[in-house]
């Protein structure tokens, strides 16, 4: 079966997010007030396996492995129904 999750990797806390203040300034320039802008990566995965836990174990074991750093980000796993 094909089990569809999101995968949201973000910074944790106390990790300066360069990018989120990059873009937090280039938005002031344009003239928004914006107070905090925050980065996060989205991944959508789709995985065949035999069932649903086999293939939260399987996310999981990509976060770790490729998607996170889990020195500095932290992520959360997300089953996406249909």
């Amino acid at each position: 079966m094909e089990y569809t999750f999101e995968v949201k990797v973000k910074l944790k806390p106390g990790i300066i997010d360069a990018e989120g203040e990059t873009v937090r300034k280039a938005l002031e320039l344009l003239g928004y007030k914006v107070s905090k802008v925050k980065s996060v990566k989205v991944y959508v995965i789709s995985i065949r396996s035999s069932s649903k836990e086999e293939a939260i174990e399987e996310v999981e074991e990509m976060c770790k492995r490729l998607l996170a750093n889990p020195v500095i980000q932290e992520y959360e796993i997300k089953a996406i129904e249909k």
